[in-house]
């Protein structure tokens, strides 16, 4: 089983005295002159698309629009909610809002797919950059409109702006820290201002965050919760809805954007609908019936087994997998290190040698997985093996204050014999325990403090029980109390939001580009942040510097040595129990749509990039 993906990579959505220099050192000079109008941005200079470009190769311009898109949301953000909903207000985060509402609003520019973080132009026609990158002027299309008719000025960038770094969700209002202000200089024209402490990334966060109406939110409390679905202006708006039921999103059909080159071919569906359910069985049931169109699977006990009904044995469900080339994110059980129980890494390491990686993946996952080793996994960024020159001169200052493993091969998880039960392994997790200061009085497992171990896992999926028990045995074996722990989706999200929880179960995408939003994986200031994404409470200054260095990094190299000795530290800090990963996408569908073979390098959004084949629904009874 995998879970769905976590915080969203699109368009919203991302200590030492070297790096105190590197956070302050100019804009490249190879990536713009100062004054000069660009129709792109990327972090490192470079672009695919020329300022002429007709569209993205990956979006189809003969696609045809119309037709039903209707799923069970595969991946979300922010305070997103993929079993119910009870706001529209996406952005804060007090509530539980559907996915894709991003769908409705606009950005300054939008990410191409087939580039690790290129962003060309939407509500932006161009951008300048001055001040040796400290700032950026954004100069919009005049026609572009908000869907009551109004216009989209410089006054709705500089408050939107503004109001997201002071109220915004903690993953969007923790990046934009470095962000000083906003300056209206003409109706189309907004200067944004940054610290000169940014890295080149926060730009382009900015500009994939989503635009307010100024007036609107200056009638309504932005802080809210709401189920009145927002004044926006992007190319869908929030249409029928039935809370906790499903939402539908309407493509708008004068959407003033619809022509631009960066959305040639895609939002291509006249209604996307989204379906809720509590648990992903239930949703595979629906499914079957036709009731979903498209259903991404994320259990391989059902991909493997359950795939057998009428309508795949007749063909009008088919089943695809889709390669999927983007890294693929950090999926896990997280310690909260923030309680004193978890806060030894020899007790978390012990910990993750009672999970039976090989045996769960033979026995539970019909040998579909393979295990995660890192953060970075299925990717450049990922350390292997002996730490070569430029990983070693990054960690040599820190030698002393980290593990010395960090200086040998990098750490990779225990494999075991299959058995479900490894006595090998298990003796070496007593044995870490031991040196921990634990002793075992009779079947139960007592720390330094007189306290026997005990722990909860946390979680909002039934369909992780058959998976934690048997961990769960193991951990008993070693005279550790531990119990899964099944709550309702509220629940589940205010207690991670609180960091309320033992241990938890969750899954972050990673950029290939580092941005600001991976900061706030690891760095000590986020895991104090109500609602951040530092589960864990990682709190190391070595890790914070290291950060530093990949984000603040001259060249895409220079950020992929600092990501991998960065990758070293974390792995040697033991945060949490790696669980496992497929570089594919299994999807069914029913056969009613068109699409490439081959998806862009860098996302997979299916319902953005799709259309409806009117020929194909017509042989399968689902025309019309």
């Amino acid at each position: 089983m995998m879970a769905g993906r976590g915080t969203s990579r699109r368009q919203l959505l991302k200590l030492t005295g070297a790096a105190a220099v590197a956070s302050a050192m100019p804009f490249s000079a190879g990536s713009a002159v100062a004054g000069e109008r660009r129709h792109g941005l990327s972090v490192f200079g470079d672009l695919k698309y020329s300022a002429d470009f007709t569209h993205f190769d990956y979006a189809n311009p003969d696609a045809p629009k119309g037709g039903k898109f209707i799923f069970r949301a595969p991946s979300w953000g922010f305070n997103q909610n993929i079993q119910t909903f009870n706001s529209f207000n996406s952005f804060i985060l007090k509530g539980d809002a559907p996915p894709r509402m991003e769908l409705c609003f606009d950005t300054l520019m939008v990410r191409a797919l087939d580039e690790p973080d290129a962003m060309y132009g939407l509500l932006a026609e161009s951008v300048e950059i001055e001040d040796d990158g400290s700032t950026y002027i954004f100069n919009l299309r005049p026609e572009a409109r908000f869907h009551d008719g109004s216009k989209v000025t410089a006054q709705d960038v500089a408050f939107s702006l503004i109001l997201l770094k002071a109220e915004g969700h903690p993953q969007v209002r923790l990046p934009l820290k470095e962000l000083l202000d906003t300056e209206v200089l003409d109706e189309y024209r907004v200067a944004v201002r940054f610290t000169g402490n940014h890295t080149r990334q926060l730009p382009l966060l900015v500009a994939g965050l989503p635009i307010f109406s100024k007036r609107y939110y200056t009638a309504y409390d932005f802080k809210q919760s709401t189920l009145t679905p927002p004044l926006s202006s992007g190319g869908y708006k929030v249409g029928k809805h039935a809370v906790g039921r499903y939402v539908e999103y309407h493509k708008v059909s004068d959407y003033w954007a619809k022509d631009l080159p960066v959305l040639v071919g895609q939002s291509n569906f006249e209604v996307i609908r989204i379906e809720f359910f509590r648990e992903s069985q239930i949703a595979f049931e629906a499914f079957k019936k036709g009731n979903i169109t498209y259903h991404e699977e994320f259990s391989s006990k059902t991909w493997a087994t359950e795939y057998n009904f009428p309508a795949v044995e007749d063909g009008r469900v088919i089943l695809k997998e889709f390669p999927d080339d983007r890294p693929s994110g950090a999926q896990g059980w997280f310690f909260n290190t923030r309680l004193e129980k978890f806060s030894d890494p020899r007790v978390r390491r012990a910990i993750g040698y009672a999970f039976d990686f090989e045996w769960a993946n033979k026995s539970l996952f019909y040998g579909l997985y393979k295990r995660s080793q890192s953060f970075f996994q299925n990717s450049v960024l990922m350390a292997e093996g002996q730490p070569p020159a430029d990983e070693l001169a990054l960690l040599e200052p820190f030698r002393g204050r980290v593990p010395d493993e960090v200086f040998g091969e990098a750490y990779l998880q225990p494999v075991s014999d299959e058995s479900g039960f490894d006595r090998t392994l298990l003796r070496q997790a007593s044995q870490l325990l031991r040196e921990a200061g634990y002793t075992r009085d009779g079947s139960i497992l007592v720390g330094p403090d007189g306290q026997p171990l005990e722990f909860e896992f946390l979680s909002n999926s039934k369909g992780f029980e058959r998976i934690t028990l048997p961990y769960i045995k193991n951990l008993e074996r070693l005279g550790i109390k531990a119990n899964f722990r099944l709550v309702d989706p509220a629940q589940y999200q205010s207690r991670l939001n609180d960091f309320d929880f033992d241990v938890t179960s969750r899954r972050f995408a990673i950029n290939p580009t580092l941005a600001n939003n991976d900061r706030d994986l690891w760095v000590s200031h986020a895991g104090e942040v109500k609602g951040g994404n530092n589960l864990a409470g990682i709190k190391d200054p070595v890790v914070d510097a290291l950060v530093d260095k990949a984000l603040n990094a001259i060249t895409r190299e220079d950020m992929n040595v600092a990501a991998r000795a960065l990758d070293r530290v974390l792995r040697s800090g033991h945060y949490w129990v790696p669980q496992w990963y497929k570089p594919v996408h299994s999807v069914a569908l029913w056969d009613m749509f068109g699409y490439s073979n081959e998806p862009p390098h860098y996302d997979f959004p299916v319902e953005s990039l799709w259309w409806f084949d009117q020929d194909k629904a017509q042989k399968i009874g689902k025309g019309g």
